[in-house]
């Protein structure tokens, strides 16, 4: 008979750190069981998502911890995955409190548009992704999430102060390309540095999403800062069923970078929708292509991650002043190459995420009409 209890075996438990929420897996409740058989001890520790980056680190740490007690000869490490009400009193005993019940209800798809560096193009795309789909026939919205290099606006040709509806909502600008826009950059005076730290930025984000009269929207377009910090796990935390797509330059080094953005996904539980690869080659008037920033990198990233390559934008000065103009290049002039790669990559992003069927409705037995079959277009579902 072992004299190990498992009090003992909990309280060496405690020296486990989720190095990323920075808490004994005790106090944060991953610790789903512990059975004690003679000299062996099984320990099943929950994970926030199957595919957790940090499991092996868990298993080390359990495996050292509980082995260092006397009387212990065999540590067996389980695991299993939290289950959703599990995440969300995770969330809330963090103070990471999620949406409410209701919040962004009539947006079908929520895309957030990552990268894991600056100077890809990442807003460039955002906001012509947003022109492209709402000029398909799509409700689109842009929210720059990037607080600290907010850019949307100026891309959309929009400024101004929303208004806050009787609902106490702030109403979305609508810019000439007809997309729903949200960004700090209206808040603020223009060029107006943003100086602040993580919590005022969650609020900030949560405002955005949760305060908004987003309406009903077939798409929403978070423009997300560079990189893996604050406002991306925020993002994360908030839009348990959004979708990234990730943008990167052909470059191999960029791609390598980019991947750290698939990561946070994935730790987060998020679905990576596909990869867009911007500054494609650069072709001269005369039809020579020259690979300036490389090629290759996109599909690399888009192979490793097992998504598709939803584009190749070539580099292009015409898609700079564009956005430069705020007026987006998919709109202005839909032929030029560019555009039409970025037109590709939309319709890509279409393909992959549910869209409703009309469906027609039966006319009831009592109320259909005798007359021969006519021309008259049928009553189809709102």
């Amino acid at each position: 008979m072992s004299s190990t209890t498992k009090d003992q075996v909990t309280e060496a438990l405690r020296a486990v750190i989720d190095p990323e929420l920075r808490k004994s897996i005790v106090d944060l409740g991953m610790v789903r069981a512990i059975q004690i058989d003679g000299d062996a001890v099984d320990v099943t520790v929950s994970l926030t998502t199957p595919g957790c980056p940090i499991r092996s680190h868990f298993q080390q740490a359990v495996v050292e911890r509980v082995g260092a007690l006397d009387g212990v000869a065999r540590v067996q490490v389980d695991f299993d995955v939290l289950s959703d009400d599990e995440k969300g009193a995770l969330q809330r005993s963090l103070g990471r409190s999620g949406l409410p019940e209701g919040a962004l209800a009539q947006v079908k798809n929520v895309i957030c548009v990552a990268s894991g560096k600056g100077g890809v193009g990442k807003s460039t795309m955002t906001a012509n992704l947003a022109a492209a789909l709402a000029a398909d026939g799509h409700a689109a919205g842009a929210l720059d999430a990037d607080v600290y290099g907010y850019s949307i606006p100026r891309m959309l040709g929009t400024e101004g102060r929303p208004e806050v509806n009787a609902e106490r909502k702030i109403l979305p600008l609508t810019g000439p390309a007809g997309v729903r826009i949200m960004s700090i950059g209206f808040f603020v005076d223009p060029n107006a540095a943003v100086v602040w730290r993580g919590p005022m930025l969650h609020k900030a984000i949560q405002q955005f999403l949760e305060d908004v009269a987003w309406d009903d929207l077939d798409y929403l377009l978070l423009d997300l800062p560079p990189g893996t910090g604050d406002v991306s796990m925020t993002l994360a935390q908030l839009l348990p069923q959004a979708k990234v797509v990730i943008v990167t330059t052909p470059q191999p080094a960029a791609q390598t970078v980019a991947s750290r953005a698939a990561e946070m996904a994935a730790k987060v539980d998020l679905e990576v929708l596909g990869v867009i690869e911007n500054m494609s080659g650069f072709t001269t008037p005369d039809g020579q292509r020259f690979t300036i920033f490389g090629e290759g990198g996109g599909q690399l990233l888009a192979d490793d991650l097992d998504v598709p390559l939803l584009g190749k934008v070539p580099l292009s000065e015409e898609l700079r002043a564009h956005a430069d103009a705020g007026v987006p290049l998919v709109l202005d002039e839909p032929d030029a190459p560019a555009a039409q790669a970025i037109r590709a990559a939309a319709r890509g992003i279409v393909a992959a995420t549910p869209q409703e069927l009309p469906v027609m409705q039966a006319v009831p037995a009592a109320a259909a009409p005798s007359a021969a079959v006519s021309g008259t277009e049928l009553p189809m579902a709102g």
